[in-house]
């Protein structure tokens, strides 16, 4: 029996890239079959680079409703082992994604192909209905 009525909306979603699963062609690459639930709101999350990824010099964005929300375009030399990097949301309103469906994380990879890589991507949310 809950005392006080409060639901608890708060998670985190963890998701991870592998370029043995996922592979690293230029283009989008869905990570996981995980979604973020409806009307989730990403408030804050870090990117924990597990494995350096490779890739000449590729660039590397993530997103979840638009592009480059999670994460604008960055240098594949940023993604070297054990990095941590932030991503976009950084708990102020102004910088929040919305979810207004259940939504998967992406991956996309431009300029040149990824050879490796191992990156976890880690987003605290809250549902709102």
């Amino acid at each position: 029996m809950q005392e006080n009525g409060l639901e608890t909306r708060k998670g985190v979603a963890v998701f991870e890239y592998d370029f043995a699963k996922h592979g690293g062609a230029i283009g989008a690459i869905t990570i996981d079959p995980k979604l973020l639930p409806k009307n989730a709101i990403v408030t804050s999350g870090i990117i924990h680079v597990k494995t350096a990824c490779v890739g000449a010099t590729a660039t590397l964005a993530f997103s979840l409703v638009g592009a480059a929300d999670v994460l604008a375009a960055t240098a594949v030399a940023t993604f070297s082992a054990n990095a941590l990097i932030d991503v976009v949301p950084v708990g102020t309103a102004a910088t929040m994604i919305r979810c207004t469906a259940a939504t998967q994380l992406t991956l996309t990879v431009a300029v040149a192909a990824l050879t490796a890589g191992k990156i976890a991507v880690a987003l605290e949310y809250v549902v709102t209905a």
